[in-house]
């Protein structure tokens, strides 16, 4: 165990204690081989200067460049100073600023002609970019001993730039990294030798020492290379042995029952399942029949019927005595899907009631403002069998809750639930219940294989028959504002011809609390003071009644209403009392009102494409065509509307979500349950190296089926032990 030990080793021990305690705190690295693993984000060549045009806004950064001019300027009646540094680099200019005491020894320093490193936050004065008080370390200087020893360090040397913060510059990270680099050579190599030698990797020793401290590109080629399949492939191993595991617990198979439920269900429907849906129903159906748990994640576009084919699931299940449970993450879409299954089902979701049919099983529905009567019948319902299906949100996890057999839970947009909620309704099963996961968010393979990697996967693409397009435009507020009133009167073209419409805001706009929150944000200094807080539900609401949508019936829906009221307002839309319903992203989700045709969304901007692809869903649900316009203030050729442009531009969302996943990076999209993935994957990109991920998890698949425990590989275990430590066993839990 010795050699893993100085990987082990904290920082402190080597590093001192003010320079650990920084890495610790702002850059969550605690070890010798957290350190050997934060890897340079990009190469400097000496000499070579970094586009100073290029520099992100209120980004730390690191540049190289030359002084062209400095100059110290009097202010305040000559009672304060401030030193005026012009950097360039053939490409742009940069400006830096040193105030009062701060200004002497740079000004000794940065003559014109020398060359130096400088680090620190980019912002902006006077519209000109500048860096305030910057760090900096000469490379050229040769009068001074430590630049000197600079100059030996990196002469003719790539210059590796490293992630860093505001207390701890890139080059004092490189010298904490010479400290430890010779413990690279004791790195314990988690790749079997057969794989290894197979695909001609450098060995990790090696690796570790080129990425750190390259003699040439090659050597930075080569290191990544090699880094990004140990990350792919421990991590694939970790899920590969988790479906392995799955596959060994018992479960209780679930078969069709001929002349059941399932065969009355579908000799009642008014339509025949695309191809898609029938396909997936079978390997839903081949799933369910053997003796180990299926987990499976159903993807589907928005529309695509995946609420069909998860009820035919649940059909199946009851058939064979058991009791289907759907987890849903909100009370308006346990409602939603309670209303919509009941009304499919018909008297099948009578049984035992009067007109209900014999075949016919009981559907209830239980969420936490339920009233106790309502409440006490749905558990007696479930303990003693006499429902066979039950829908809800997290009120079905509480202890009370029992079931008489439960065979299967369908949860319903998966990323909204944490771990111990799934795995707190699945121990209700005398033995581990079938799973399936369903979301309407498109998710890239690569995502899918990395984020759902222990979930096998089925893909809805096809739109039922009957769904019509949606065209979607942007609506420039901003420079045009007589577009927006014709999107207004476009809504009540919509409202005239019978249809109805939605209108979607980022805020409630009732609450104190959010508007501290607000304000407190707005106090920031990089926040722009004229930017304007989001548009409010309640205020854009009253402003349409009274104005652009005056004659109309126009609602509110959000999440702080009463559940009682929610659902009062969502039938009456439903049932087409309501022409225009103003509301927050509550109807993302599942709200199904064929009848509505046109939406609005308002700061679109505000949204992220994935989300506004959800949202957009929401319409040409039925045999007309769908309209969906994206009003927003921002410029032109901002990256928001380029954004938007994108999503009015396609409705493929898995096309969107490679767009989303480019613009957010991967951080955002594995999120914070993830964490232990995010933590774990430094060098691979989700997006960017989809054949290493496919290849890593074919490998895994093969080594954990010949060796399930990993007895012949103790390098490996040793590795995957230190990734799963408890945080990062819940990411893996999270599925």
């Amino acid at each position: 165990m010795d050699r893993v030990s100085s990987f082990d080793e904290p920082l402190k021990k080597l590093l001192g204690g003010a320079t650990a305690k920084v890495m610790a705190e702002h850059l969550d690295l605690h070890t010798v081989g957290d350190l050997l693993h934060h890897y340079p984000r990009r190469y400097e060549e000496r000499g070579k200067l970094t586009a100073l045009a290029d520099l992100p806004l209120d980004e730390h950064v690191t540049v190289v460049a030359q002084v062209a001019d400095a100059r110290i300027l009097m202010f305040n009646n000559g009672r304060g100073k401030r030193l005026e540094v012009t950097l360039t680099d053939g490409s742009g200019r940069l400006q830096l600023v040193f105030f009062g005491h701060g200004v002497h020894k740079p000004h000794k320093e940065l003559l014109p002609g020398r060359q130096a490193m400088f680090a620190g936050k980019v912002s902006v004065f006077n519209r000109k970019m500048q860096l305030a008080h910057p760090t900096y370390q000469l490379l050229d200087a040769s009068d001074a001993d430590e630049a000197t020893e600079a100059v030996d360090a990196f002469a003719g040397r790539l210059l590796p730039i490293y992630p860093a913060c505001k207390q701890l510059d890139s080059w004092r990270i490189a010298k904490a990294v010479d400290a430890v680099l010779p413990s690279a050579r004791e790195a314990v190599d988690p790749l079997p030798a057969s794989l290894r030698e197979g695909r001609g990797f450098t060995p990790l020793p090696e690796a570790l020492l080129k990425v750190h401290r390259p003699q040439t590109k090659a050597d930075v080629e080569d290191a990544r290379a090699r880094l990004k399949w140990d990350e792919a492939f421990v991590l694939q191993v970790a899920l590969a042995r988790r479906r392995y595991a799955d596959t060994q617990l018992p479960a209780v198979a679930r078969r069709p029952t001929p002349d059941g439920l399932l065969d009355a269900f579908d000799a009642k429907l008014p339509f025949t399942l695309t191809e898609g849906q029938q396909k997936v129903s079978k390997e839903i159906f081949d799933d369910l029949a053997t003796e180990h748990p299926m987990h499976r994640l159903l993807q589907g576009e928005v529309g695509s019927g995946k609420t069909m084919v998860a009820l035919r699931a649940m059909l199946v299940v009851v058939d064979a005595g058991g009791q289907a449970a759907m987890l849903a993450p909100t009370e308006v879409l346990a409602q939603q899907h309670h209303r919509s299954i009941t009304e499919m089902m018909g008297e099948l979701a009578e049984g035992g009631m009067l007109g209900g049919s014999d075949r016919g099983t009981k559907v209830v529905l239980l969420t936490g403002s339920m009233g106790m009567a309502a409440r006490r019948q749905a558990l007696l319902d479930l303990v003693t069998g006499e429902a066979g299906i039950v829908i809800g949100t997290h009120a079905l996890i509480e202890d009370k809750v029992q079931f008489h057999d439960l065979g299967l839970v369908v949860v319903d947009e998966q990323h909204r639930f944490g771990v111990e909620q799934r795995d707190a309704l699945r121990s209700k099963g005398k033995q581990p219940p079938h799973l399936l996961v369903m979301t309407a968010t498109p998710i890239p393979r690569t995502v899918a294989m990395t984020v759902f990697g222990d979930l096998e996967t089925s893909v809805l693409d096809q739109l039922p028959a009957g769904r019509s397009p949606i065209a979607s435009h942007v609506v420039p507020a901003k420079d045009k504002p007589h577009f927006l009133s014709r999107a207004w009167e476009r809504v009540r073209e919509e409202v005239e011809n019978g249809h109805q419409a939605y209108v979607v805001c980022p805020r409630i706009g009732d609450d104190a609390e959010e508007e501290k929150k607000g304000r407190a944000k707005k106090k920031g200094p990089e926040e722009d003071p004229d930017k304007r807080p989001p548009l409010a539900v309640l205020e854009i609401a009253d402003e349409l009644r009274r104005g652009a949508l005056a004659g109309l019936v126009v609602e509110v829906l959000h999440g702080r209403m009463h559940p009682d009221e929610k659902d009062d307002v969502m039938r009456r839309f439903a049932a087409g009392d309501v022409h225009v319903l103003v509301a927050t992203t509550v109807i993302e989700v599942g709200v199904n009102v064929p009848n509505a045709t046109a939406m609005v969304i308002m700061d679109a901007d505000r949204f992220g494409v994935s989300q506004l692809h959800q949202l957009r869903g929401r319409v040409g649900r039925g045999s007309a065509p769908g309209l969906c316009l994206l009003v927003s203030e921002a410029h032109e050729a901002s990256p928001a509307r380029a954004r938007l442009s994108a999503v009015a531009a396609t409705l493929d969302g898995f096309e969107l979500s490679r767009i989303d996943l480019e613009q957010r990076r991967e951080g955002d999209v594995l999120g914070q349950a993830q964490s232990g993935v995010r933590s774990s994957l430094r060098m691979l990109t989700v997006i960017d190296d989809e054949e290493v991920i496919a290849a890593a998890r074919e490998e895994a698949v093969a080594v954990v089926a010949a060796d399930p425990e990993l007895e012949h590989l103790p390098e490996l275990r040793t590795v995957l032990a230190a990734l799963l430590d408890k945080d990062r066993e819940e990411y893996l839990d999270k599925g």
